[in-house]
């Protein structure tokens, strides 16, 4: 006879990591668009460092995978249905974003998409607010603190070499921002592949496969893996919106975004803090354009950029509360 709750638990995984594949292409930019804008590496070059480097990330801890998965909802209201419909809700607000070229949050996305389809299973007081706050202000943080380190690096930079040519400045850069950029990668798969652990796990407790929530090391290398093959399938549309129409950069510039950026992941990160990769480095962009002047940037991107973010989690969790109704007549609750 066919277990129907074990089809539904494969079925998660598989949109789960079908997820963290979209995010690796989706996010490619976040570690790259800087150094491919500055042709400090190849488009091709870029990638392949990114995915290799988001893999490596991806395998270093699972602190912000148990925030994702115990501090969003109770999980006595977790059922494969609802992580299902919240992830849907995620991949299709991803997807849009991507066609548009916008840099949405796929951390934003998967967090409404959760809150979204558990609010259309049991109600709003099947969330846990205590949990959300802590993720909610670490990503409404992180963007700022981003800001103000692109800014100030970039100011410490520019006194430290004051007297050099630009020419010979931005040389040395462009190796240096090779570093940088990997540094950014390895960043964002510390922060982005745990997402996709975090729901698998969830799932796998809901099935009662786990006595409690701890990643096993299947879901952190399959969860590795499909980012890293995301990130290997590129991401142009929004490598051109975040590295060459919000600000023009140089390769000194683009060393200060990624340093500034990875510094502020991978220290939210050690504290179990989800960050949105896609927030900080392109409020570090904004930080080093208005280190620049004012009109270095370009407004005209950036209120795109900032629609994208504002409306993410409500308009995944949106999608998600739809995909749930829709599907568990179907499917089963």
């Amino acid at each position: 006879m066919l277990d129907v709750t074990l089809v539904m638990l494969i079925l998660v995984i598989a949109v789960a990591l079908l997820f963290d594949y979209i995010n690796g292409f989706h996010d490619t930019a976040n570690a790259i668009a800087t150094c491919v804008s500055t042709r400090a590496l190849s488009v091709r070059g870029a990638i392949i460092m990114a995915a290799v480097l988001n893999f490596a990330g991806a395998m270093i801890s699972t602190k912000v995978a148990a925030t994702i998965g115990k501090g969003i909802v109770d999980a006595n209201n977790v059922t494969q249905m609802v992580v299902l419909a919240g992830v849907v809700g995620a991949i299709i607000w991803d997807l849009i974003t991507w066609y548009y070229g916008l840099p949405a949050s796929s951390s934003h996305a998967i967090i409404g998409g959760l809150m979204g389809a558990v609010t259309a299973h049991a109600g709003m007081g099947a969330l846990h607010w205590g949990g959300l706050d802590k993720i909610l202000l670490g990503l409404l943080i992180s963007p700022i603190f981003g800001a103000i380190l692109g800014y100030l690096f970039m100011l410490l930079v520019m006194r430290i070499f004051r007297n050099s040519a630009p020419y010979g400045l931005n040389k040395g850069f462009r190796k240096l921002q090779i570093i940088s950029a990997g540094f950014m990668a390895f960043s964002h798969g510390t922060a982005d592949a745990q997402k996709s652990m975090g729901v698998i796990t969830m799932a796998l407790v809901s099935y009662h496969m786990l006595p409690s929530f701890d990643v096993p090391t299947w879901v952190k290398m399959a969860c590795a893996i499909s980012m890293a093959l995301g990130t290997a399938a590129g991401g142009w549309r929004i490598i051109k919106t975040v590295g060459h129409d919000f600000v023009k950069l140089q390769p000194v510039h683009g060393f200060c975004v990624e340093t500034a950026s990875a510094g502020v992941i991978l220290g939210a990160s050690a504290l179990g803090m989800p960050t949105s990769t896609t927030h900080v480095i392109t409020s570090s962009i904004l930080g080093v354009g208005l280190s620049k002047r004012i009109t270095a940037v370009n407004w005209n991107v950036a209120y795109r950029i900032l629609w994208a973010w504002i409306l993410t989690i409500p308009a995944s969790a949106l999608v998600a509360y739809m995909a749930y109704m829709i599907m568990s007549p179907t499917l089963g609750k």
